[in-house]
């Protein structure tokens, strides 16, 4: 069975299906192989702050009502995917945000997924077009 490391973007998208996301569609296969079984999945530790920001600011801007980002998180939060400390990650994840300009979040996922020898899935197009051909980062589109 395959593990993938997967970024909040891939997880944002499951976490608000009222909200009329690109890649949806792919994001919701990636989740029935998950429920299925066929996949494993894992993130680090910061997945979970960048999904509780994601549907904080969805609730502030009014995407969604509060009490429904309440309840996104929660059913989140109840996934329960095995998570890494990203501390182990960061040195590497330093070296790539400043030799490709990406932000230490992305490059975290990145480096976990190297480091692992597995595939990082991610919505994030910029991210697979600046790193995929370097790293083992594939696009959510593909799935």
């Amino acid at each position: 069975m395959k593990t993938f490391v997967m970024d909040a973007s891939v997880g944002a998208k499951w976490a608000t299906p009222q909200i009329i996301e690109p890649l949806a569609t792919q994001a919701h296969r990636f989740l029935r192989a998950y429920v299925e079984g066929t996949i494993q999945v894992v993130v680090p530790d910061l997945f979970w702050l960048e999904i509780g920001s994601f549907l904080w600011k969805a609730a502030k801007r009014g995407a969604i009502t509060r009490l429904l980002a309440q309840r996104a998180l929660e059913a989140m939060l109840n996934r329960d995917f095995p998570t890494v400390p990203s501390q182990a990650f960061l040195p590497e994840a330093f070296k790539i945000a400043c030799d490709f300009d990406r932000t230490i979040y992305d490059s975290t996922y990145v480096a976990m997924a190297a480091a692992t020898g597995r595939y990082l899935i991610t919505a994030d197009e910029r991210l697979v077009s600046t790193l995929g051909t370097r790293f083992p980062v594939r696009w959510l589109g593909v799935f």
